[in-house]
């Protein structure tokens, strides 16, 4: 049975922190979600990747993506680059943690077969901070998007960023507001290193994110014994 669609404001407690006072909305969005809350609570890392991208990069992000899954470490996306789509596919296939957050309305949209058995299985949530009156993609509307998944995520991941893109202004933006931004240590990828993004082997990026879920468990668990 699919979940059914739950919007939940800035006062309910899987509502992220972070996100009160993210700069792309007047006031915090009222969030429609589909799924399990419980994600995001979580140490997440998000995936963004330009429309284009280098071979040797695909490859890596395709091997990232099987690593963050084979260890089940929680991620956000809008998924909607084909390098993006791709590694959704790939991190379905198991129990991982998957938050999908669409540049458009989730009221009326439409799931794969891969993405219903995922939300059976209570392992998939859907977030959209746009209202049914938004019912298709646009720039704006993912713009807005991205900026609220760089707000939720504890780390993001840009495998990369073609120049003069949308994604690499991003990057810039998300570096101004301290965020931490980690990408491939690859000579294909030097604009994002030039930002200051420090560039890292798959194994490192892994254990960065298992270090900050440990870190997380650890600090609930002590507020949890103060109570």
């Amino acid at each position: 049975m699919i979940a059914p669609l739950q919007t939940i404001a800035p006062d309910h407690p899987a509502y992220p922190t972070a996100l009160k006072t993210c700069g792309a909305f007047r006031t915090a969005p009222i969030l429609n979600t589909i799924g399990n809350l419980e994600f995001l609570t979580q140490n997440t890392i998000a995936l963004f990747c330009s429309q284009q991208c280098p071979g040797d990069l695909i490859l890596k992000t395709y091997d990232l993506a099987q690593s963050l899954r084979d260890a089940e470490i929680p991620i956000i996306s809008g998924f909607h680059t084909p390098i993006e789509q791709d590694c959704l596919k790939i991190m379905l296939r198991s129990t991982q943690p998957i938050i999908h957050c669409p540049a458009r309305s989730i009221s009326t949209i439409r799931l794969s077969p891969e993405q219903k058995q995922a939300m059976v299985e209570n392992r998939l949530l859907l977030v959209s901070p746009f209202s049914s009156s938004y019912p298709r993609v646009t720039v704006e509307l993912a713009g807005k998007r991205n900026d609220m998944i760089g707000a939720i995520a504890h780390t993001i991941f840009i495998a990369y960023a073609a120049p003069n893109s949308k994604t690499l202004a991003f990057a810039q933006s998300l570096i101004s507001a301290g965020k931490s931004v980690v990408t491939f240590a690859s000579s294909s990828n030097p604009l994002l290193q030039e930002q200051g993004i420090v560039g890292l082997e798959i194994e490192t990026i892994v254990r960065r994110c298992l270090d900050a879920q440990t870190s997380h468990t650890q600090k609930a668990t002590s507020i949890d014994n103060e109570r």
